[in-house]
This record gives C-alpha cells, structure tokens and sequence, in this order.
C-alpha cells in the first residue's frame, strides 16, 4: 500500500468514527447543560467551594466567575512548580525558577500547555498530576462553559441571565470530561501507554533493536491518564518533551489515530450542541460545515505539500520525512500536525521547524485563524459564532439591511464587540513578534537565522497568543524575556476574547426576537457556510499576510 493511499484511509477512518460519534454526544452535552437535576457528586462541590448551583447569573457575574477561578489556578500552580523541591515523593526534582513557574502556570491554566522546560526532567509527579493535569481538566471546561453561555444568549430573549458559571464548570468536568477520559485512557494503556508511578531508573540503550551498551535514566507516571485528558481538553502539554512523539505517550499508529480523534470529538460535537440549545440542529450543520470545509482542505494541502515538496534529499523517503517519526510516517504526522494547530491543542508528534516552508505556513495559518476549524473546547465554537456574526454583517452591508443572526439584531454594540474579539490576537501576535525582533537580546535565541528564524519568533507568539502551545522548538524560549512575553501573551489571548463573548452573549440575551421576513439572510444554507468561509480566510489573510510573507512563504519559495 503507497503512503498516500494509507494516510487517504487514516483520514476516512477517522472521519468515520467523529461522525459516529457526533450525534450521540452533541445531545448528551446538550442535555448536560440544560439539566436542571445536580448529580450528589456535584452537590458535594458546590458545598465544598460555597456555590449555588441555580442562581442565574448575568454576564459580569459570570466573567467575575471565569477570572476568579482561573486567577486562583494561576496563583496555586506556580506555587505548587515553586515548591516542588520541598514536597513529599518529589523524587529528587527541584523546585522552577520564577519566570519559568509563572510562564507555566499562565499556559496550563489558559489551555495553551506551552512549555519551555523538559517534562521528564523538570516536573515530578505531584506536580504533573496535581497541578497540570487537573488544569488540563478545568481550563477544558472553562473554555465549554464560555462557548455554552453564548449560545445561552443566541437562545434566551429579555433577559440577560446566562446560567450558572459554577454549574457549567462542574458539569463539563464530571460528567463529560472525566468519563470519557477514563475509557480513553484504557484505551491507550492498551495500544501500550505508560501508566504508572514509577521513579527515574536506568535502562540499556538500543539502536535498530541491538544494544549499545550504554545507559540511559527514564521515569514512569500516571501517563496514559494525562494524555487522555491532554487531548481530550484540547490541551496539550506532554509528560515527556518529545510530547506525543514519545513511544509511552503514542505507542503506535492506532494510538496516535485514536489521539487525533479525542483532539476532535468535543470541537465538533458542540456544533450539534449548539443546534439542539438554540432549536435549530440545520444551524449546527451549518457552523460544523465551515468547520469541516476549513480543516479537510487545510489537511489535503498539508499532506500534498509534505508528500510532494520535500525536496531531492527526501525523494527515497517519498517525501519530507525529516522531524518525522517512521511509526507514523507523512500521512500521521500531517494529519495529527492540522488537527493540532487548527484547534488549540500543544500536542505534537513530529517536529514542527522539520516541515517544508509550506507546510510550517500551513500550521502558522491554522492558528492565526483563530483555531475555530474546529477549534479548542469551547474556544473553537464561540470563536466562530463570532465570525458568523462578523459573516452577517457583511452580508448585512451588501444589501443595505440590518443584520440578523438567529433571530437577534446584530447592532453597533454586537458588532464593535465582535470586532474587539478578532483584534486581540493579532494585535499580540504581531505586536509580540515585532519587540522581539526589534530588540537584541531575543534574537539570540533563535537557532536559524533569516526567513526560517523569523518563523521561529511569529510561531512561538501565534502559538502563544492563540492559546495553542505547540512550537517549531528551533526557538530558545526558556528566557526571562520569552518566558514573561509569552506568558503573558497567553493570559490575555486566552481571557479578553472572553471577556468580549460573554459581553456579546447579555447583549444577546437582553434582546427581543425578531420574526424572520424575506429579506432575512438564511444562516442554515449553503450560501451562508460558503460566506462565512470566505469571510474568515479574507479577514485573516489581510491581517497576517505581510509577516506570513516574510516567513514561511519566503522560505517556500526560496526552497
């Protein structure tokens, strides 16, 4: 079988499973937040944490929520990194310096899982297990709750309540995130995933299954469990620094299909979320439509251009296979590569710098869209409900008439909101990029000098600002300097887009419906996903085309 045809089959199989999967689960996450029933596990948190589960909530109330609680982990996980050295079973790890232990606490907690620092080697197992895997958890249901109460707001008229932030947290945790992050994590113990809490201790070193006599140190941990939830939670913070590449973290090809397809399930199944919350499951196909379109023609391009453009070197290899692993081959590593940088998942199982310039832009442009094809958990899905809104309004303007969406006026207050959304990343992307270029003391970081260097920077803050956490790994970032940057380009990418959709989501709420007439634009139809997809790569390539110029695409060109 060629490669093409294998990686061909990868993608309809994994096709196939998210769309078994679909239906099922958008109306079980429906019926979750709809409920008005609290599960006595859940009576017992809201008791704990002194939360009244069925007070409604406002927009400001709920965003206090959201920054309370996501400031509480910022604060607890440095301070867990920062004590690590004194804390029972440590194993020997030392405690993380200060830059490094804010930068991973902002990431961690803002579900960009960046890291700067060597997992095996820097983070002992209280910290792995007790600090970011929970957060890999709660961020996730974070990012579900915001995406929930948006669409609270598209469903709910003269009112400005948007449900309980407290309620939508716990929920997304126990009773969505956690069962199915158990029987995945079965899962991947049996295709051969780490999972245990075993301290460093040496093994022999083989080469091409022949010993070499030489000695190596590993350590074991709870890794099975975390890589679920990692990918699942669209995280992607890897308990090894080769991340997913590592054999105990994706043993084999079946693993690493089954990892693709926890990055996907919940960013696609929302659609039907939405759908079935606001009464109108055609709405939800199409919003999962211009998802679909966006990330199968992102993968087909990427796979094309690594399989065909790896230059005279790899012509044996049958295309780029350098920075590629052998036990998933061009087709894995592309599709696992998209299905990352299109949503806001870390997680890597080849090396990224590796790719041809194209492909390096392809992983660049997936991010800087706003990783809503099909996005983060949550993120993905309020991300593009914005752009729908912003895709409105432009029809809106064509024809002279006020826009609507979902039966609610999209007006000078929805509108300026949107538009504050779709700023604030590039804003700090470009803005990032620019310091760091202009200064001397960042550019010694970068291992490349010349197009490709400067694809090392724009990467590591696209990634940053968009809540990604992947990088070209070219890039030094264990800096003060990239480690306070980035940290912060984290916190704010993550956190005043939200504050700029709950906003959008009581403007919503508060409104009256109005009847729709002849000359309302059909938001279910085909016309519609058609402008929403040109809307999103029109708006996105005028905003970052020049740096994509002077980076990726130069490099491409050059090769």
């Amino acid at each position: 079988m060629s490669p093409v045809l294998a990686g061909v089959l990868q993608l309809l199989a994994l096709v196939a499973a998210l769309a078994l999967a679909y239906r099922p689960l958008g109306d079980y996450m429906a019926h979750v937040y709809g409920s008005k029933k609290h599960l006595r596990a859940e009576k017992w948190i809201y008791r704990a944490i002194g939360a009244d589960p069925d007070t409604e909530m406002r927009w400001p109330a709920y965003l206090r929520g959201v920054l309370a609680f996501s400031a509480a982990g910022v604060l607890f996980l440095y301070l867990l990194q920062r004590l690590q050295g004194s804390l029972p079973g440590s194993l020997g790890f030392k405690s993380i310096d200060p830059d490094q232990a804010f930068n991973t606490a902002a990431s961690f907690v803002a579900n960009t899982n960046w890291q700067s620092y060597s997992g095996e080697q820097a983070m002992g197992h209280v910290v792995q297990t007790g600090g970011l895997a929970v957060q890999n958890f709660v961020s996730a249901a974070v990012g579900i709750a915001v995406a929930v109460a948006l669409v609270r707001g598209f469903a709910r008229s003269r009112t400005g309540e948007l449900g309980n932030f407290w309620a939508d947290l716990v929920r997304g945790t126990v009773r969505i995130l956690l069962p199915i992050s158990v029987i995945g994590a079965l899962v991947l113990v049996a295709c051969g995933a780490l999972q245990n809490f075993s301290g460093i201790h040496e093994v022999g070193q083989f080469l091409n299954g022949h010993s070499t006599g030489g000695t190596q140190q590993w350590n074991g941990g709870a890794v099975a469990s975390q890589e679920v939830i990692k990918e699942l939670g669209t995280n992607g913070g890897g308990y090894f620094n080769a991340n997913s590449a590592h054999p105990f973290e994706n043993p084999n090809a079946l693993s690493n299909l089954f990892e693709i397809f926890l990055i996907l399930l919940i960013p696609f199944a929302l659609t039907r979320t939405f759908g079935r919350m606001v009464g109108s499951l055609r709405q939800g196909y199409a919003i999962l439509a211009t998802m679909a379109a966006i990330w199968l023609g992102f993968t087909a391009l990427m796979m094309w251009t690594e399989f065909h453009h790896g230059g005279p070197a790899f012509d044996l290899a049958g295309g780029a296979m350098e920075g590629k692993e052998n036990r998933f081959g061009i087709a894995g590593s592309s599709i696992f590569s998209v299905a990352t940088t299109l949503t806001s998942t870390g997680a890597v199982n080849s090396f990224h710098s590796s790719y041809t310039g194209f492909g390096g832009g392809i992983q660049m442009l997936g991010m800087q869209l706003g990783e809503i094809a099909p996005g983060g958990t949550g993120s993905g899905l309020y991300g593009m409900l914005v752009m729908a809104i912003i895709a409105v309004f432009i029809a809106g303007l064509m024809v002279g008439r006020t826009p609507e969406y979902l039966g609610k006026k999209i007006g000078t207050r929805e509108i300026k909101l949107a538009a504050c959304y779709i700023l604030v990343t590039p804003a700090l992307v470009l803005g990032f990029t620019a310091v760091a270029m202009a200064l001397p003391t960042p550019g010694d970081s970068m291992t490349n000098t010349g197009a490709h260097g400067f694809s090392e920077i724009l990467y590591a803050y696209t990634s940053g600002a968009n809540n990604n956490g992947s990088a070209f790994a070219g890039l030094n970032a264990d800096t003060q300097w990239f480690n306070s940057t980035i940290g912060l380009a984290m916190l704010l990418g993550r956190f005043l887009p939200m504050v700029f959709v709950l906003a959008l989501a009581g403007s919503l709420a508060e409104q009256q419906p109005v009847p729709r007439t002849a000359g309302t634009l059909r938001t279910e139809k085909p016309l519609f996903t058609g402008l929403l997809v040109g809307t999103i790569m029109i708006i996105t390539g005028l905003t970052y085309f020049p740096a994509l110029a002077l980076g990726p695409l130069a490099e491409g060109l050059a090769a």
